[in-house]
């Protein structure tokens, strides 16, 4: 996906409002996960309707923030910290496909800027594998201290292993660890 356009910083996506007319207007189109995040942020410090992302080339919604209530409530709402845009938009993708909502960051200081700024509720964490164990285990240790209610899947590689997780599977595709997502939800 993201490789076959060359650099995962190239990779596009739009950020849109929902007026309260309900109407979608594209407020900007940047490249990289990181660049939607800052511009999705900016823009909803700017009002209070809704707003969201998405991946250009698959028109996944891949953040939402100022989430009308009703619709909030209605579905599961995952924030996914990853370490590498490639495997977080594949997760994201699959996850939103399966009627979930899905945030993704890139990394754990993202993830401490997004949630600490912009607080709401989240019914799962899901930590990928691409980072060192120690940081890792770092990040589940903020998020029980930030969400003590909050499940946490991590998803692992061969060498590595969440201890401090709610839940741990191997990475070995979406069939191995999406039955966990639904039961960590049900």
């Amino acid at each position: 996906m993201a490789e076959k356009s060359g650099s995962i910083s190239s990779v596009q996506y739009d950020v849109f409002e929902v007026l309260t007319t309900g109407s979608i207007v594209q407020r900007a189109s940047v490249s990289g996960l990181e660049a939607a995040w800052q511009k999705l942020y900016n823009l909803a410090k700017q009002t209070a309707n809704e707003c969201f992302a998405l991946h250009a080339p698959t028109r996944q919604v891949v953040a939402q923030v100022n989430v009308p209530l009703a619709l909030e409530r209605a579905r599961k709402l995952i924030f996914q910290i990853a370490y590498t845009e490639t495997l977080g938009i594949a997760r994201s993708e699959e996850l939103t496909r399966r009627g979930y909502r899905v945030t993704t960051v890139i990394g754990n200081e993202r993830a401490k800027i997004v949630l600490t700024d912009s607080p709401q509720h989240y019914d799962l964490f899901v930590l990928g594998h691409g980072a060192p164990d120690k940081a890792r285990s770092e990040m589940v240790a903020w998020l029980r201290v930030k969400y003590p209610n909050v499940k946490i899947l991590g998803l692992n590689s061969i060498q590595g292993r969440l201890r401090e997780a709610d839940y741990n599977v191997l990475l070995d595709g979406p069939e191995t660890w999406m039955p966990i997502v639904a039961r960590a939800l049900a």
